[in-house]
């Protein structure tokens, strides 16, 4: 695959993190510099757009760059393995099944700290919240553990407010959850998602045709597509979407193919890790 110098170094410290994300477990959630440059390179991503993305992942406090015998290596912050953890139940696990009760999330912060506000609202949509009003999130999901831990922060800790409670009306709970979230363009988004991958699941299992080097270009590319989704369905209920749900497909379509390309793909990775300690030059298989 060509490396494409025009990939920003925003798409690239995504994939990178979905990268540690999803293959961080098989390196002790370290990589060399030397391998992540040719990791990405295999999905077109140029060593340009790696280290800008690298430098602002470092300075965001998701990654920090190391020294071991003589090699430049970048490991996931405490923070960053935090984050993983939050939202790997949500991409790899099935959904937990409704309690009929609503997360509420109610905030108070000033004009003046638009930039703590904004941030809170970017972590409160990955965490599956969608707002009623502007300062008042609601989630179906139990998302209490991550809001406390969110609000440990000294300036979030009098700003936000979490409850748990019924609606009672006047509408009814499946009006309220279409009020918060689009459920027309998610049952799109997801149909979308099925369209691109059903064939080529359908193609692998039959002819197992995925050379190794594919299989992990191809499993990263799956899970940062289906990670996407963490942004626009927190896992919304079962009981309140209509019947013939697609994203109940796609999760399973997700999960098939992931295991189908898994061996795979972790034996192109651990070859590419050997090789990047190694300083070998890099093979394609």
């Amino acid at each position: 695959m060509p490396v494409r110098s025009g990939v920003k170094a925003g798409h690239a410290a995504s994939l990178i993190f979905t990268l540690y994300g999803d293959f961080g477990h098989l390196c002790d959630g370290q990589l060399p510099v030397a391998s992540l440059i040719a990791l990405m390179a295999e999905s077109g991503v140029a060593e340009q757009a790696v280290r800008q993305a690298l430098s602002r992942m470092t300075a965001q406090g998701w990654l920090e760059r190391i020294r071991s015998n003589a090699r430049a290596l970048y490991r996931l912050t405490e923070k960053g393995a935090h984050r993983i953890e939050q939202i790997a139940p949500r991409i790899y696990e099935p959904a937990v099944e409704w309690d009929g009760r609503w997360r509420i999330v109610v905030y108070g912060v000033a004009e003046r700290k638009r930039q703590l506000r904004d941030r809170l609202r970017k972590d409160l949509t990955l965490l599956g919240l969608a707002p009623l009003q502007p300062s008042i999130w609601i989630s179906p999901r139990d998302v209490r553990a991550e809001i406390l831990e969110l609000v440990k922060q000294p300036q979030l800790i009098r700003a936000v407010q979490l409850f748990v409670g019924d609606y009672e009306g006047p509408s009814s709970d499946r009006e309220l959850l279409e009020r918060c979230w689009d459920v027309g363009e998610i049952a799109t988004d997801y149909r979308e998602f099925i369209a691109s991958y059903e064939p080529r699941f359908e193609k692998e299992r039959a002819k197992h045709t995925l050379t190794e080097r594919d299989a992990f270009v191809e499993r990263l590319q799956l899970v940062q597509d289906f990670r996407r989704f963490l942004y626009i369905d927190p896992g919304l209920p079962s009981a309140l979407l209509p019947a013939h749900w697609p994203g109940s497909v796609a999760s399973g379509l997700f999960r098939q193919y992931y295991t189908l390309v898994a061996p795979k793909a972790e034996r192109f990775f651990t070859l590419r890790l050997r090789e990047g300690a190694s300083g070998s030059r890099p093979r394609h298989r």
